[in-house]
């Protein structure tokens, strides 16, 4: 098997769908001798954030001495963006190996009548990743919600849940607090936890924690404070439990502060339990900690910056983001939506902001159709100017071309729409 079969043979798992629940998962991992018993694990939740704080994570245990795995999703432009050892992406060499590995036990569970997801798959390859690797820390994102999700048959040391907001309300309820409790099911009996969660959502994590005995440290806006920042860095004052930092990044977005309280919360837990974590190796950590498709400047004059904004959250943060922390002369808003998502308060909250929208799609099957948001912003009587380019790469020729130096073009709406846009962008 070569690189190529190896990654149609995991995408033909794709049609499967999302089937949530932890038996498949189980029975997999079991199959491989449970490799997600052999290292500590970080287990992180939420809504929004959760990326940002995994890779401030890999990067303060990297510059500490550890070995670090993290398993993210989804990729924002290849594959190999899921699995990550010490920083560096998975290789196909390595993915070719994982596949043969997984594949025998995949075909007997067919064989069953129970075929497991791409999602399912691919977590168990990064656990048995890691183990291979010998990795002394493995960082796990969740997929989707947390009780269900195929992550949450770890054991961690720690437990986040960054923010929860409404999201995939046809999976995990129409309600926050629906959607908090498929969330706090990432919580385990006597396992500390870190939550950037309000009200509502707070009011279900806190109880759920408190059940199972689980130790709960909140951070709130009193938690971070911006101090100063331009373009391509930001400084944070983050109030921790045990002392304050001063911190530098390059991520983009007022909304790094809460993540990067977050990720210092969970580490001050994790030198309480014994874990030798310097000062220095935090503030570099942080300072070296990078992610694709977030607040990312691809070019200068235009400025292009590339945003995964997917949900109602995250296009209000980008649109805070845009107003405080950019300066220009036109905003040109690229925007390709995902059908399933709560399009018209998406483009209610981001299209005020622009000067022209260009809309377009991925070419993901759950891409809207351009057409159908230039009628919803219409609808919405927003007065600018629409112009509908069907691919990506279209839509950033013709932006480019009705710019000047001292504007801002802003790619956003999924993650498949900035992966796409920044393909394109570093190939031409």
């Amino acid at each position: 098997m070569n690189y190529n079969n190896a990654i149609d043979w995991l995408y033909s798992f794709e049609k499967f769908g999302i089937k949530l629940g932890l038996e498949r998962i189980a029975y997999i991992c079991e199959k491989l001798d449970n490799p997600q018993d052999n290292y500590k694990i970080i287990h992180v939740a939420g809504t929004n954030g959760k990326g940002s704080v995994c890779k401030y994570l890999e990067s303060i245990f990297f510059e500490s001495g550890y070995s670090v795995g993290t398993f993210l999703s989804p990729h924002v432009q290849n594959f190999s963006e899921r699995f990550a050892v010490n920083k560096k992406e998975i290789s196909e060499k390595d993915v070719v190996f994982l596949v043969e590995k997984i594949k025998p036990i995949i075909d007997e569970m067919q064989k069953k009548g129970d075929t497991p997801t791409f999602f399912e798959i691919t977590t168990a390859m990064a656990f048995e990743f890691f183990r291979l690797k010998k990795v002394d820390f493995g960082i796990i994102e969740v997929g989707l919600g947390g009780r269900f999700d195929a992550t949450n048959i770890v054991k961690p040391l720690v437990s986040i849940i960054t923010n929860v907001t409404l999201e995939h309300q046809d999976r995990l309820g129409k309600t926050i607090e629906k959607i908090a409790f498929e969330k706090a099911g990432i919580i385990k009996e006597n396992v500390s936890v870190i939550t950037a969660a309000k009200e509502k959502a707070l009011y279900v994590i806190t109880k759920i924690a408190k059940e199972k005995n689980a130790p709960l440290k909140i951070i709130d806006n009193n938690s971070f404070k911006k101090i100063n920042g331009s373009i391509n860095w930001q400084e944070f004052e983050i109030n921790g439990f045990l002392k304050t930092y001063n911190v530098k990044t390059c991520i983009g977005g007022g909304f790094q502060g809460e993540n990067i309280a977050l990720s210092l919360a969970t580490i001050e837990q994790l030198q309480m339990n014994g874990v030798y974590i310097t000062d220095d190796a935090i503030v570099e950590g942080i300072e070296k900690a990078t992610i694709i498709g977030r607040i990312e400047v691809i070019s200068y004059e235009p400025l292009i910056v590339l945003d995964g904004a997917h949900n109602i959250a995250a296009i209000s943060a980008l649109k805070n983001t845009i107003k405080n922390d950019f300066v220009y002369d036109k905003l040109i808003l690229i925007i390709g939506i995902f059908s399933d998502k709560n399009i018209k308060q998406m483009l209610r909250i981001i299209a005020p902001i622009a000067d022209i929208i260009v809309v377009t799609k991925s070419d993901s099957i759950r891409a809207e159709d351009p057409k159908r948001l230039k009628q919803i912003i219409e609808d919405l009587k927003i007065k600018k100017e629409v112009v509908i380019k069907e691919k990506i790469s279209s839509a950033i020729d013709y932006s480019k071309k009705i710019s000047s130096k001292k504007d801002l073009i802003c790619v956003t709406g999924s993650l498949f729409t900035v992966g796409e846009a920044r393909a394109y962008l570093l190939s031409s």
